[in-house]
């Protein structure tokens, strides 16, 4: 059984930092495109940033180059996107997706506020 569970969202202040993670189970991780999206409020799912099969090409939305990243543990099952500097406009809730599988995680909040 796919699953892809998240966590490690949550409120943090402008200029701060979180980890999101998502432990993916029932298929092999390493041979997915693995990615992370975010829906804000009132507006479409958007690509945040995507990592390649081999897990050495990776590749982000303008607005967040500079500033996250994605990675992958050594084992291999859980896909991690590491945010500072976060902004206002950062706020909303990120999914997991495995691309080949077309599998979505839960989705967890951020919500950047002062």
């Amino acid at each position: 059984q796919v699953r892809l569970v998240q966590s490690g969202g949550g409120l943090v202040q402008p200029g701060g930092s979180l980890r999101l993670s998502c432990v993916a189970s029932g298929f092999t991780f390493r041979n997915s495109v693995m990615s992370w999206y975010r829906q804000a409020p009132g507006k479409e799912r958007e690509l945040v940033a995507r990592m390649s099969h081999t897990g050495v090409s990776s590749n982000y939305a303008d607005s967040v180059k500079g500033r996250f990243s994605i990675s992958e543990n050594n084992a291999g099952n859980t896909l991690y996107l590491d945010m500072r500097s976060l902004k206002a406009e950062d706020t909303a809730v990120y999914y997991c997706k495995a691309e080949d599988l077309i599998f979505w995680g839960q989705g967890t909040q951020v919500t950047v506020s002062s």
